[in-house]
């Protein structure tokens, strides 16, 4: 089930609507926020399918050292790459989700 593509895909879309929605609780109202929120959203959403890349790789066989012997800038390159591929399917989520959230301003006007 883990190489498959459906319930990563499927868990990715809820993260990328989950993510926003829980920093929009952390940051205030306004349209500097909800800019911050996207670029947040965006690196948190990254983070989170780099490693889960790098997790495949090592549950697939190759060991962790090897992995290591990139280096850490080789590393966040390849993995980032991977990661940024990923936004096909996190990325329109996460935009609808950062659309919604000017609906429940209290105190600024959109």
């Amino acid at each position: 089930m883990i190489d498959s593509l459906l319930l990563p895909a499927m868990v990715l879309a809820l993260l990328a609507w989950l993510v926003p929605k829980l920093l929009s609780m952390l940051l205030p109202e306004g349209i500097r926020p909800l800019v911050l929120n996207g670029a947040l959203s965006s690196v948190i959403l990254c983070v989170i399918t780099g490693g889960y890349f790098m997790a495949l790789y090592v549950i697939s066989g190759i060991p962790f050292d090897r992995i290591l012997d990139l280096g850490i800038l080789g590393n966040v390159v390849f993995f980032g790459k991977l990661a940024m591929s990923t936004a096909l399917i996190w990325g329109p989520i996460m935009v609808l989700s950062l659309a919604g959230l000017p609906r429940t301003w209290v105190d600024v006007v959109w």
